[in-house]
């Protein structure tokens, strides 16, 4: 099974990179706030505790979003794999990943980090924030706290994945067929 932790600041490429990799080797792709939005419009009792937690300005706490992988997993028995989008963000949610994947005998297979340096993130950003709409998208304050804050909280990840043997460092710049070959040969050299 090939389980992959696609990780990279804000505008690296996560959503263009993810989309061919789910399709070339048959990966579910897990994207944590997807799966929040999923549970709760089922109204499972996972979505229930989430929604409450967020309708009151609440982070959802680890155990949540684990709980909500575990069940993913468990509706996906017979995946080629899965691909974490945005998860694990703290070396705490990747201990916990970490046990859950076992659970099911399986593992992470790879952590590979999309690297882009910050003037180029901010640019594709602002550039995205044109067609997307999204505000946080149009603002580059709020674009540089985000790259930061990714910074900061991702560091530890990628000492916790090297510790592993699983850290892969990608040039997130160029063409995008480029960067797609560039993570499938770090994917055949897992």
């Amino acid at each position: 099974m090939l389980n992959l932790v696609l990780f990279g600041p804000p505008g690296a490429g996560k959503g263009t990179q993810s989309a061919m990799l789910v399709e070339k080797y048959k990966l579910i792709h897990l994207s944590t706030g997807d799966l929040l939005r999923g549970e709760i419009a089922a109204g499972t009792e996972l979505g229930l505790e989430a929604k409450k937690l967020m309708d009151q300005g609440i982070l959802v706490p680890d155990a949540v979003v684990i709980g909500m992988i575990g069940s993913k997993l468990k509706q996906n028995p017979n995946a080629g794999g899965f691909i974490f989008d945005g998860f694990p963000r703290t070396v705490a949610q990747a201990e916990a990943l970490d046990l859950l994947l076992a659970s099911s005998n399986t593992s992470i297979s790879g952590m590979l980090a999309l690297v882009v340096e910050e003037e180029e993130l901010v640019a594709r950003l602002l550039n995205r924030g044109k067609d997307s709409g999204r505000s946080d998208d149009q603002d580059e304050n709020i674009i540089r706290n985000r790259i930061q804050e990714y910074n900061a909280k991702t560091a530890p990840l990628a000492d916790f994945y090297t510790n592993q043997g699983k850290y892969k460092a990608i040039k997130g710049v160029g063409k995008i067929e480029e960067i797609t070959s560039a993570l499938n040969e770090a994917i055949a050299a897992l």
